[in-house]
């Protein structure tokens, strides 16, 4: 499962990994806007951020019952969920706050994928929360990968083999 804050890379790694190990990618805020039958920024503007962790929370759950040998992809807040260590492997993807803003800035879609999440659209407000949440994906943790100016490919071919040396360690 791979964990940061939003707009790391977290969608096109998972994608990524699962074209290195042949498993399936899910991404769970797809899975929430499938649920709900409504996109994340509506979610937020029409019910608001609470009622918006109630469904990842309902997603962690049936991910934990339903989902195995699958890359999975979080949203930000996600690493908040309970029984995140049951889903599976934690893998947090690690790059600064303002290398994650100038790579969303780059994309070809850059007013799309800022407007796509409420939670950037105040910087000053993201900045803290990127802060806030920083202790806690390392605390969640089983693997840290560093991501900024790195190929998504190199990153996954690090992910595979640190999850690998991390599973040999434990057997």
């Amino acid at each position: 499962m791979l964990i940061g804050f939003m707009g790391v890379g977290k969608g096109r790694t998972a994608r990524c990994l699962a074209d290195q190990t042949g498993m399936f990618a899910l991404d769970c805020d797809d899975l929430i806007e499938s649920y709900a039958n409504k996109r994340i920024r509506t979610i937020f503007s029409e019910d608001g951020e609470p009622a918006f962790r109630e469904l990842e929370k309902k997603a962690a759950r049936w991910l934990e019952k339903n989902v195995n040998a699958s890359v999975i992809s979080t949203g930000g807040g996600f690493v908040n969920v309970e029984n995140i260590k049951a889903i599976g492997t934690v893998v947090y993807l690690h790059s600064d706050f303002d290398s994650i803003i100038k790579s969303i800035k780059s994309h070809p879609n850059a007013e799309k994928k800022i407007k796509k999440r409420p939670l950037l659209q105040d910087m000053e407000a993201a900045r803290k929360l990127y802060n806030t949440r920083l202790p806690i994906y390392r605390r969640v943790a089983d693997v840290e990968v560093f991501m900024a100016d790195r190929p998504v490919a190199r990153v996954a071919e690090e992910i595979v083999e640190r999850v690998k040396m991390l599973k040999l360690k434990k057997s």
